[in-house]
């Protein structure tokens, strides 16, 4: 049996068996067909505890699709919904189908406008737990990797003129692995992150389990792989007009977060604040 090579040849593929195949296999393939993104993010025995599968049953699946193994499935769920030269593709689209300066400047806005609205409805009830998670925390760990650093950084900084017990969580000099040893279970962690997920934040999110620690995830879908084990989850959007997904909507969710955090110090927080802005003019940090 030839194996498939597009996620729609594959979908075909098991419709047509799908009436003959064993009872877990229609379990695995069904789980595998309505769940693409977990398919191209997660490993094969995270799929199938969320399945209800043995990870050898998923492995079996793929080689009776024809498959070699269950990495050659996977690439094809990876090549459908992460293909290579993505941004190269949008650009080429920009270059070939160009817009009247007037034209782009009102597409971008109005797409960063959907953006940031969307904001209120897909958090208004997930936002008072992410607050108070953040607030009973011993201690806030924060991490953003590749376009999502400069959120992380900013939510470390915002959060840091009135806390001092904030930290940002970065691979520079490959010492993250050793950074998450330290986490302790009255930590909160922050891991930010949109499709096509890092291979850091992944990574930092399997490690951070173990630890104990709790887990707060901005991410753009609740079926983001660091979502599917996290205490709360903030959402967002990364629609634009643009080659690459927008960071609007991140920035403008980590401007909320760290307000509201603020706010439900209340005075504590408000002196800390005024301490830090008097330190930061007495040595100049300002011109």
């Amino acid at each position: 049996m030839s194996a498939p090579h597009s996620l729609d040849e594959l979908t075909r593929c098991i419709q047509a068996q799908y009436p003959d195949l064993s009872p877990q296999f229609q379990v695995g393939a069904r789980y595998l067909i309505d769940h693409p993104t977990q398919v191209s993010t997660l490993s094969a025995r995270k799929l199938a505890v969320l399945a209800g599968v043995q990870p050898a049953t998923l492995v079996r699946l793929a080689q009776h699709l024809g498959y070699a193994g269950w990495d050659a499935l996977k690439a094809v769920f990876m090549q459908a919904l992460h293909p290579p030269g993505a941004y190269a593709a949008r650009a080429q689209s920009l270059l070939h189908h160009p817009q009247s300066d007037q034209a782009a400047w009102q597409a971008t806005i109005q797409q960063q406008i959907l953006d940031l609205q969307a904001l209120e409805p897909a958090n208004q009830a997930a936002m008072a737990r992410a607050v108070a998670l953040l607030a009973g925390a011993e201690r806030i760990v924060i991490a953003g990797f590749r376009s999502c650093y400069p959120a992380a950084f900013s939510l470390r900084y915002l959060c840091s003129l009135f806390r001092p017990d904030v930290h940002l969580l970065h691979s520079t000099g490959g010492t993250m692995s050793q950074d998450t040893h330290h986490l302790r279970p009255g930590d909160v962690a922050v891991l930010i992150g949109y499709a096509p997920y890092s291979r850091e934040i992944i990574e930092l999110a399997e490690a951070i389990q173990p630890q104990g620690c709790r887990m707060l995830v901005l991410c753009d879908s609740q079926l983001a792989p660091m979502a599917l084990h996290a205490d709360c989850v903030l959402t967002f959007s990364t629609q634009g007009h643009s080659f690459f997904p927008t960071t609007v909507a991140i920035q403008a969710l980590v401007e909320m977060l760290a307000r509201q955090l603020l706010v439900h110090h209340g005075e504590p927080a408000l002196a800390e604040l005024s301490r830090t802005e008097a330190r930061l003019q007495a040595t100049g940090a300002y011109r």
